[in-house]
């Protein structure tokens, strides 16, 4: 009948248009969770231009131990606030889980900036999730103006998270990829649609404050003609310490103090972060310095291998002292490290082709094997880096060797069955 059809349109319309403005709200708050983590870091490490390492890396050591310390009193005290008279935190997964999503909003918005604030003063822990959770609540009080069933609502809380991931780091194909594999779990053209509109437009709006360029610079990656047999043999490496980091992570979270003991663990932590930071400052922040070290620097063997493994531990103590950020970008940096322990083995071997390469496959990998999403990390990489297409096959390899690992670890051990015994003669 005319008038189903007239009121189909409509819903259609309503739909359309709140999934713009989810986009743009996305965008908005992108951008000024950007401008006030680059104010932080600003402000913290005394510099107003070049980048987050260059500047850490010229303050002096002893400067680098107190920003950070402080940084653990700001999260003890912070956190400690928030558990105890903020509002129960939902986070964007278990909202999604509900008929109608839900999302404290002081609570939510608190806790994002206090993950800013706290990563911009040099916390190991990623940024990526303050975005995401301030793009979702966005989209809960959007979704809820509009009337739109409990389905579509969902949908587009779950696109609004992934409009963040896509406006902090202008990665709009990763965003919209990042909701479907992931928040989702689905690639019907129903939700494909929303998830790239909605990631486009945040992307867009943010760029007023997030450059239009790679998150990470490449030099001239030459690819050698053993590349692709290194890039077979090392998935299954990659996997391996990604699920072991994955794991120190995850247990370390679930035994983060949420009481007064948040006042000792994270100031002792952030501690223990700056000291290690005294000589190597190339530890401090979300990342990505480490990330820029192996891509462009290309250090040595041994400098990378003590990154690497400084790194898999103070994500994890940070975590358990209760602090909290994301894992995309310290799982990023962690594989790049080890694309260069191990690119630096294999050259050994059989030389020819540039560290960097290594770096960005492995870096790649890593992140799809640690946060189980094989394509939302395989996009990333690409759009993190602007890689050339010759080094997509090789990450393609090397992805599925990781994850095709961590699953396999991951699987839960059985017991092996007993074999049947006949039974006895019945008792008297």
């Amino acid at each position: 009948m005319p008038g189903d059809d007239d009121d189909c349109a409509g819903r259609r319309i309503r739909f359309g248009a709140a999934a713009v403005a989810v986009g743009v709200a996305a965008g908005v708050g992108g951008a000024l969770l950007a401008l006030l983590l680059r104010t932080v870091q600003h402000a913290a490490f005394g510099y107003s231009q070049g980048s987050f390492l260059s500047a850490v890396e010229a303050v002096p050591p002893s400067r680098r131990l107190l920003v950070t310390t402080a940084a653990g009193v700001v999260a003890g005290v912070g956190w400690w606030l928030l558990h105890r008279y903020g509002r129960p935190r939902v986070g964007v997964a278990r909202a999604l889980r509900m008929q109608r999503p839900r999302m404290p909003p002081l609570t939510t918005a608190v806790h994002a900036v206090l993950q800013i604030v706290t990563i911009g003063m040099g916390s190991p822990l990623g940024r990526e999730g303050a975005p995401r959770q301030v793009a979702a609540l966005f989209a809960v009080g959007i979704t809820r103006a509009t009337g739109l069933s409990a389905r579509r609502c969902r949908l587009l809380v779950a696109c609004g998270a992934g409009a963040g991931l896509a406006a902090v780091y202008d990665v709009p194909l990763g965003g919209a990829v990042f909701t479907l594999e992931v928040l989702l779990g689905t690639w019907a053209l129903g939700s494909v649609v929303p998830a790239l509109l909605t990631a486009g437009v945040a992307t867009l709006v943010a760029r007023v404050v997030v450059p239009d360029t790679p998150v990470y610079q490449l030099p001239h990656l030459a690819l050698g003609g053993s590349f692709l047999i290194w890039a077979v043999l090392a998935g299954p490496v990659v996997g391996l310490l990604a699920y072991v980091f994955a794991r120190l992570a995850e247990a370390a979270g679930e035994r983060a103090p949420r009481g007064n003991l948040l006042l000792v663990t994270a100031p002792a932590a952030f501690l223990c972060v700056g000291l290690l930071a005294m000589p190597f400052p190339e530890l401090l922040g979300n990342g990505k310095g480490p990330a820029e070290v192996a891509f462009l620097a290309q250090p040595a063997l041994g400098l990378a291998a003590v990154l690497l493994v400084l790194r898999m531990g103070i994500v994890p103590l940070c975590r358990w002292a209760g602090a909290h950020g994301g894992l995309l970008t310290p799982s990023f940096a962690n594989g790049a490290l080890l694309g260069i322990v191990t690119g630096r083995l294999w050259e050994l071997l059989w030389p020819g082709t540039a560290p960097g390469a290594y770096a960005v496959v492995a870096a790649g990998a890593f992140l799809a094997a640690a946060q189980r999403m094989p394509v939302t990390g395989t996009v990333l990489a690409v759009e993190f880096t602007d890689s050339p297409p010759e080094v997509i096959l090789p990450l393609v390899l090397t992805v599925v060797g990781a994850c095709a690992t961590a699953a396999l670890l991951r699987r839960p051990r059985t017991a092996p069955r007993r074999p049947a015994t006949p039974a006895g003669p019945a008792a008297p």
